[in-house]
Parts: C-alpha cells; sequence; structure tokens
C-alpha cells in the first residue's frame, strides 16, 4: 500500500507517491483538471486502484500566521470531493514554504524555463509527503505509555 502526496491548485496538481515500503516520496508528475469533472474523478479513482493507495496527504495553504484564508476554503473542497470520489482518509498537511523550498531546490539544480514550472508542483507535493512520512516515523518511534 502507498500514501498519495498532493499539491492542490486552482487548475495544476502536483502527485507524489511513496514507494510500497512507504519510507520515502517520489515525484509522480502533475495532473490538469479537467471538465467534465468526471474526468477528474476517474483518473483520481483509477489512480488509488493502480497504485494500492490507502491515504491521501493534501498540502494545507495555511498563512504563515497560521490562520486560514479562501485558499485553504477551495482546499477542504477539493479534499471532500476526492474523498467522496475514491474513498480514502484524506490528511492535511501544513504547507507553508513548500513552494519555495521546491523553487530553491529547482534553482539549485539548475532547472529553468518551461520545465521548472513543470517541475514546481509535483516537487511541492514531494516536499508535503516527505514531511508528512518523517512525522509519521517520529511518532512511532516514540516511547508509548505504560
Amino acid at each position: 500500500m502507498r500514501i498519495l502526496g498532493i499539491d492542490y491548485g486552482d487548475r495544476h496538481i502536483g502527485l507524489a507517491l511513496t514507494d510500497a515500503l512507504k519510507l520515502t516520496a517520489q515525484p509522480f508528475g502533475t495532473y490538469d483538471l479537467k471538465t467534465p469533472e468526471s474526468e477528474n474523478r476517474k483518473f483520481f479513482q483509477d489512480l488509488v486502484v493502480r497504485y494500492d493507495i490507502e491515504e491521501i496527504v493534501i498540502g494545507f495553504p495555511l498563512r504563515m500566521d497560521g490562520s486560514q484564508g479562501t485558499r485553504t476554503q477551495k482546499t477542504r473542497e477539493f479534499a471532500g470531493w476526492l474523498e467522496k470520489a475514491v474513498h480514502k482518509p484524506i490528511i492535511f498537511w501544513d504547507e507553508r514554504l513548500t513552494t519555495q523550498q521546491a523553487l530553491h531546490y529547482l534553482e539549485d539544480r539548475k532547472v529553468r524555463g518551461k520545465k521548472k514550472k513543470e517541475c514546481e508542483d509535483q516537487i511541492s507535493a514531494v516536499i508535503i509527503l516527505s514531511t508528512y512520512l518523517e512525522r509519521k516515523r517520529g511518532d512511532s518511534d516514540a516511547p508509548q505509555g505504560r
């Protein structure tokens, strides 16, 4: 079973997947939302089945002060739609500064122009999923109460 990471945008969605052991996150590309909505539903349903996805982590766009804005509400609406479409649990994960991290990563590797834009969303999804995995591992390594 795997975990899907999503960097949600109005038109483009960055995707990342864990390996089968859920140790690492790898870029899985981007998905451009379509009309009619049934195409989007089919894409995500097929993805969940094909890769045996057990849960989905979606970047939650909080403001720097931790408050929620209009982008947060749009993300909640998408997550609600996705949960109904694929019947898998959705986890919101703080995505503050992931875009900047992704841009620095791409700058360090001298990725430019159109290629940079194509990679930005999926690298953000990898960062979201990676930090989620790190926290999850950290929580499971914590000593259990008596």
